[in-house]
């Protein structure tokens, strides 16, 4: 049976939390469990670690810990959930963003362009918007805009034009159907780049992630206690500017705000003062790890 997610960036995300041995922590992305039990083994017997995922299929990968907690929950429940719980305060939260080997691995999920599937990409199997559902039932100018923000592809259009023409024949139900709805505006040179942007886009679209995301990252300085570190592993651009954005200045445009002498207004402290990228021992390992890029900041 295959591994269900190799962790990237393991030791040093976890090094980065500097963990108290009685501290309380959140895992905002569980799930193969890699990052929690690491971060189980640095905890004594007063530590507390809450670990959050959306996906049913994780449920199977639960350490048999008693400071252990597993949250059924999307991330962006937060502070709501970790209250629910009689937490208002951690010490520190990580979050490995993106998609598990599992979820790339396990074709019938339709994440993958590398075999046929129902067209589908929910992480939350209970969500009721799919892939499909975005290709078939979305405007050409909501595919536009999704597939431009979202996928980042150069001619987002061309590619709407492409999807709505193969829809009008017949609904593109499956990943196989997807592949070739777009195969005339697919370059040649450079075609798994330009699928990976657009399974990309239509992935962030049906989990809605980077509204996740923000919300996540805002209830972070409110759960975090004074000195509490955030940790995230990122995948792409757009998550990454998130991230980095609002590490640095507490909003995610990148504005410091200053108070009325002049003086700088930032939430975090930087722990990284770059983004941490995996070693090549890493690479050579885990070939998957190779775009994540890790930042980290201690709460003022």
């Amino acid at each position: 049976m295959p591994q269900y997610h190799t962790p990237v960036l393991l030791e040093e995300s976890v090094d980065l939390l500097d963990i108290r041995p009685d501290g309380t922590y959140a895992d905002l992305t569980f799930g193969g469990g890699g990052h929690s039990r690491r971060i189980l083994e640095r905890l004594g017997p007063a530590g507390r670690l809450y670990a959050f995922d959306q996906d049913r299929d994780t449920l199977a990968n639960r350490p048999d810990d008693g400071r252990f907690c597993y949250v059924e929950s999307n991330f962006r429940f937060l502070r709501g959930a970790l209250r629910c719980r009689g937490v208002r305060e951690v010490d520190g939260i990580l979050a490995d963003l993106g998609v598990s080997s599992h979820h790339f691995d396990a074709v019938e999920r339709g994440f993958s362009f590398r075999g046929d599937a129902p067209l589908d990409m929910r992480m939350n199997q209970r969500g009721r918007l799919t892939a499909a559902d975005v290709v078939n039932g979305y405007s050409a100018e909501e595919l536009t805009r999704l597939l431009g923000d979202w996928g980042e592809l150069e001619t987002p259009w061309k590619v709407a034009s492409c999807l709505v023409r193969a829809r009008e024949a017949e609904p593109v139900r499956t990943t196989a159907q997807l592949v070739a709805a777009v195969a005339p505006c697919t370059p040649r040179k450079d075609g798994t780049k330009f699928l990976t942007k657009l399974f990309q886009a239509l992935r962030i679209e049906v989990n809605g992630e980077m509204e996740a995301l923000r919300m996540a990252l805002e209830q972070s300085l409110r759960v975090l206690r004074p000195g509490g570190r955030l940790v995230v592993i990122s995948y792409h651009s757009l998550e990454d500017r998130l991230v980095k954005n609002f590490l640095r200045s507490g909003d995610f445009s990148g504005r410091v705000a200053k108070d009325f002498y002049g003086r700088p207004q930032v939430p975090f402290e930087p722990v990284t003062r770059k983004a941490v990228t995996p070693s090549a021992a890493e690479l050579e390992r885990n070939p998957r790890s190779r775009s994540a890029k890790l930042r980290a900041a201690a709460k003022r």
